[in-house]
C-alpha cells in the first residue's frame, strides 16, 4: 500500500511494516513475520523493483513480530540489520521479553494469533548478526533515518524519524489497534515492559516534523508528532 510518494506498508493493521522508497533503493522498517516476505515481494514488484533495491532494514525493537523476514534478507541478500544496542541481544533471541496481556478480549485476542499463525510467527527466525545504533544517529540508508530512543516498551524502543517520507516510524512506543482489545485510536501498546518510561519517551516526538505517525500495529496516524504524547496519556488506563 502507497501513503505517500517515498512511503509503502505492507501487512495490515494488526502487523505492519513500511519500506522508504528512494531513487538510491529501499529501506524497510520492521519485518514484520515470516511470511510477510511474499508482501514485501509483491510490494516491491508493483513498484518496478526487486530486492536487490533493499539497502538495508531498521528494526524499532527486537521483538518477534518485528524481526520477520529481516534474517532472511541479511543471510540471503547481504542486507544489514539496524537495531538499537539495548535490544540487540532480544533480536538475537537471547533476552525473553516480559509477557503481560493486561485488558484482553476474545476476538480480537484469537484474531491476532491466528494472523500470527499464518504468517509463520510460530517460526520466529532470529538475527545472527545485527548493527547496533544509538538514539541520536542518522543512518546511511536511502532517505537518512534517524534514530530516536523511546525505551519502554523494551529497553531499545526507537523512533525512525525519515523526512523525506514526512513520517515517524514508532514501533510499539503506542498502538492504533490494541491486538487484545480491539480498540482503535491512539493509545499505550500492549506487552510492554515498562509502561510509565514508555508515556515518559513519547515526549521526545514533540520537535520531529512529520505528517505520519506510523505504528507497527493499527492505521497509520496522521497528525504532528507533538501530541502524540498527550492523547496517549489521555487514552492510558
Amino acid at each position: 500500500m502507497q501513503l505517500g510518494p517515498h512511503l509503502h506498508r505492507i501487512g495490515n493493521d494488526i502487523i505492519a511494516a513500511y519500506l522508504v522508497v528512494t531513487p538510491e533503493g529501499v529501506t524497510v522498517v520492521d519485518a514484520g513475520l515470516r511470511g510477510h516476505w511474499r508482501d514485501l515481494q509483491a510490494e516491491l514488484a508493483a513498484m518496478g523493483r526487486s530486492t536487490s533495491d533493499v539497502k538495508g532494514v531498521v528494526l524499532t525493537h527486537g521483538d518477534s513480530d518485528h524481526l520477520g523476514f529481516a534474517e532472511r534478507l541479511r543471510r540471503d541478500h547481504g542486507v544489514a540489520v539496524h537495531v538499537h544496542a539495548a535490544d540487540a541481544e532480544r533480536a538475537r533471541g537471547g533476552d525473553t521479553p516480559k509477557v503481560s496481556l493486561g485488558a484482553w478480549r476474545f476476538a480480537p485476542t484469537l484474531g491476532f494469533f491466528a494472523y500470527s499463525l499464518r504468517k509463520g510467527g510460530y517460526r520466529t527466525e532470529h538475527l545472527r548478526e545485527v548493527v547496533e545504533v544509538a538514539d541520536g544517529d542518522v543512518l546511511p540508508l536511502p532517505g537518512s533515518p534517524r534514530v530516536i530512543g523511546l525505551p519502554g516498551h523494551s529497553p531499545g524502543s526507537i523512533a525512525v524519524h525519515v523526512p523525506i517520507a514526512d513520517a515517524v516510524f514508532v514501533g510499539d512506543a503506542l498502538t492504533t489497534r490494541h491486538v487484545l482489545t480491539g480498540r482503535t485510536g491512539i493509545q499505550p501498546a500492549p506487552f510492554t515492559d515498562e509502561p510509565a518510561l514508555a508515556l515518559d519517551s513519547l515526549d521526545k516526538l514533540a520537535g520531529v516534523e512529520a505528517s505520519w505517525v506510523l505504528p507497527g500495529h493499527g492505521a497509520p496516524w496522521r497528525g504532528s508528532p507533538a501530541d502524540v504524547a498527550g492523547a496517549v496519556r489521555a487514552a492510558a488506563p
